[in-house]
């Protein structure tokens, strides 16, 4: 009886197992630029007519899980300007890179096209704008994501967080700040070496605190202060500086946000930025208008509360589809500009860029949604003496730029898009947090089939390095 029993266990284990080995199939590859030989990064690789899909990382890498149902649909592979790869999801080789081919449209079609169509850039963008209400989503969804956030000085990783994220939004038109929620579901990686930037947090967080606008890092010594509140500090430096309600209900989410009060491509947007037509490329088989982001008359300001985040002026492109004005992608740019911001930037970063944004947005069911966002800025850590240019009696700096500041991205691909009420309904009623700062436990198990962007070679490196390393945070 026991044998038998047991081999009935085994044979349902068995079946288990194969279950699972069928029930998807993982596909992964290198997107190659057929010209020069160079990986394309950014490109989109998706299942058509599913909402199943990631983008290629800095060298070109991609990998996807894809459920077994798909297995006989067709992978597309893209990149603006270039033509597109098509393969059934089953037979798709990975044994050989994918070299994609450019694909430009001409610039001559804008001026023999019969129908009457805006023809300079500033024109195509305020339409593009104009028509956001029926190109962005007109109804609740939901979207599951995977999120890097990290920060470096010149030559090592000081922090690196990988989590999933589900982003809820009830529409374009409902405004961001009460109608568009973040949740972190997961914590892959977190690993923290940011002891360096302990004072200057402190500091700033005390002064925030008392309102004592003359508190002085030189007066606090790191022996007085326990590690438990420089923690506290640093992550209300986090928060206030790279906190994902910032990333998404703040200015720098610059489509999604247009209708807001103050948006940067709300009203008056010429004021801010000036936009030529520069050409027309093909993605999938579709046209789309490129074209240059240029200064305005008027600077460009984040408005960011304790921050000075003013005076810059935009650079970047804009990338419009030609039938629908739906935005595709966004390069945006936010140089010093004014006096003061390119003082202050000099001498806290050594360089005038401030703010680098990426947003690509994938079509579903006629609605454009986010598809991918980059968003790069420098932190202020260590302040050091600024009162002069500090050097030497032949000139080379004293102090070392590096420590100043840390360069901080976040990253995050969306890989799902839920628009099913019930669904829905069920997602907003588990209890919801934005914290992407405070460690969570870590289950394997979750990650086993979640779609995550794959690391280039460089920050596999860094990332190997950080994690031999204690941080401050393990000293509580």
């Amino acid at each position: 009886m026991k044998n038998s029993l047991f081999k009935k266990a085994s044979l349902l284990l068995l079946c288990l197992i194969s279950f699972s080995a069928v029930s998807q199939i993982d596909i992964n590859g290198k997107v190659v630029d057929f010209t020069t030989f160079a990986g394309i990064e950014s490109a989109s690789v998706y299942v058509q007519n599913s909402t199943i899909g990631t983008i290629t990382n800095a060298d070109g890498n991609f990998a996807l899980t894809v459920p077994e149902k798909f297995v006989n649909d067709t992978l597309v592979i893209s990149s603006i300007g270039f033509k597109s790869y098509k393969s059934v999801v089953k037979d798709f080789d990975a044994s050989m890179d994918l070299f994609l081919e450019e694909d430009v449209a001409s610039l001559d079609e804008i001026v023999i096209v019969a129908e009457t169509r805006p023809k300079t850039g500033n024109d195509i963008v305020l339409r593009a704008i104009e028509e956001l209400p029926e190109t962005l989503p007109d109804s609740a969804y939901i979207q599951k994501g995977f999120l890097r956030h990290k920060e470096r000085n010149s030559t090592e990783y000081k922090w690196l967080i990988e989590s999933a994220i589900t982003l809820y939004d009830d529409s374009y038109e409902a405004g961001a700040k009460k109608n568009l929620r973040i949740n972190v579901d997961e914590t892959r990686k977190s690993y923290d070496l940011r002891d360096v930037d302990s004072l200057y947090a402190y500091t700033a967080y005390l002064k925030n605190r008392t309102r004592n606008k003359k508190l002085q890092k030189n007066n606090l010594r790191r022996d007085t202060i326990s590690t438990s509140s420089l923690v506290k500090a640093i992550r209300w430096n986090d928060e206030r500086v790279n906190g994902l309600d910032k990333l998404f209900r703040g200015k720098i989410n610059l489509i999604r946000n247009a209708n807001e009060t103050g948006a940067i491509f709300g009203n008056g947007l010429l004021e801010r930025q000036q936009f030529k037509l520069d050409t027309v490329l093909v993605e999938n088989d579709k046209k789309l208008y490129k074209i240059e982001i240029l200064k305005g008359k008027d600077f460009v300001g984040l408005n960011t509360p304790d921050i000075y985040n003013e005076g810059f002026e935009a650079k970047g492109w804009l990338y419009i589809d030609w039938d629908t004005w739906a935005i595709k992608k966004v390069e945006y740019q936010l140089i010093a500009a004014s006096d003061n911001q390119k003082k202050r930037s000099k001498s806290l970063f050594g360089t005038l860029l401030n703010h680098k944004l990426v947003l690509t947005y994938m079509e579903y069911n006629g609605r454009m949604y986010p598809k991918y966002i980059y968003y790069e800025t420098p932190k202020l850590v260590n302040a050091g003496d600024r009162s002069s240019d500090q050097t030497d009696k032949e000139g080379n700096p004293t102090q070392d730029k590096t420590e100043f500041y840390y360069n901080t991205v976040q990253e995050i691909v969306f890989t799902e898009i839920i628009t099913d009420p019930e669904l829905i309904k069920e997602e907003r009623s588990k209890q919801w947090s934005e914290d992407i700062f405070s460690p969570q436990p870590y289950h394997p198990e979750f990650w086993e089939d979640y779609n995550v962007l794959l690391e280039s070679k460089e920050e596999e490196k860094l990332i190997r390095d950080l994690t031999l390393r204690a941080g401050l945070f393990r000293e509580q």
